[in-house]
């Protein structure tokens, strides 16, 4: 990836989720998805602070909501399950890698969305898992 038109995005990365992590601790695939009763077989990350507060906020725990800037170790790809399905060309900076992210730093304070926009979030996202239509491409 020496060529500089092979690199999907410079970063920073982020991590929203509700897990308790340290710096330098790699974030793995294989390991339970928030949103899904399964393992994951990637590792989900996103560009833009927006993407990750919602990782943030929806993932499946009471535990407190963290976002991490996170490095990608290996290769990653468009997330498919959001360029494809809702977002072409990837506004989003969504991203996916079946490689470790290190976590190299947490944000300390960033505004979580409104409970108005969270609660419509979380009733669209269960209409859509009683439409059948919540599948994540993994």
């Amino acid at each position: 990836m020496d060529d500089q038109r092979d690199v999907l995005d410079r970063g920073p990365f982020f991590h929203g989720t509700k897990a308790e992590l340290k710096i330098g601790d790699l974030l793995e695939p294989l390991y339970r998805s928030n949103y899904q009763d399964k393992k994951s077989n990637h590792i989900y990350f996103t560009a833009t602070l927006d993407a990750a507060k919602w990782g943030a906020e929806l993932a499946a725990s009471e535990a407190k909501e963290r976002i991490y800037i996170v490095e990608p170790l290996g290769e990653f790809e468009n997330d498919p399950n959001v360029t494809d399905k809702r977002f072409p060309g990837n506004p989003t900076r969504s991203y996916r890698s079946k490689s470790p992210l290190k976590i190299v730093a947490e944000l300390g304070a960033w505004g979580r969305h409104s409970d108005e926009q969270i609660n419509h979030m979380v009733t669209s996202l269960q209409k859509l898992r009683e439409e059948g239509k919540a599948v994540i491409e993994d």
